[in-house]
């Protein structure tokens, strides 16, 4: 092998093919999908969205229809990026799925990453002034180690 094979670069070839980005309708979330929308566009990587449905089982326990009012709220979440992508369109073409988990954010953002084989995760940071103590989903995500995580702020 010669040296000139030995550091040929492939072109296209590098980079994520998945990026995975967290969105539950807060401000930094919105953000964090429009950057992950940009990042997705210039790797040519698929765009996954995820919305962890939470599991309230106290609000069940009560009787309280949880798991139709957080249907209606990815309903509502995919109305909303269907519409900013109709906005983009023939401007910038990125390709995106979403996807609905059960769960706690955090278990439900790895379960996501895990199963769609995401390469990077992106999340908004935390709006919740708790968090600074017990921390946050993206905290938790970075900690995790087992993906690069970009937190939007």
């Amino acid at each position: 092998m010669t040296d000139q094979q030995a550091h040929q670069f492939e072109r296209g070839t590098d980079g994520p093919k998945v990026i995975l980005v967290g969105l539950d309708g807060s401000d930094s979330s919105l953000r964090a999908v429009a950057y992950a929308a940009g990042l997705a566009r210039r790797q040519r990587a698929l765009l996954a969205i995820v919305y962890v449905q939470p599991v309230l089982a106290a609000g069940a326990a009560l009787g309280v229809p949880v798991a139709g009012t957080t249907d209606e709220i990815a309903e509502s979440l995919v109305a909303q990026i269907r519409e900013a992508a109709e906005q983009v369109k023939g401007v910038f073409e990125t390709r995106w799925e979403f996807h609905t988990f059960r769960g706690d954010p955090y278990n439900g953002l790895v379960r996501a990453a895990d199963d769609l084989k995401a390469d990077a995760v992106v999340v908004g940071a935390s709006e919740q002034a708790g968090h600074r103590i017990i921390g946050s989903v993206a905290i938790r995500l970075v900690k995790a180690g087992r993906w690069p995580v970009t937190v939007v702020p």
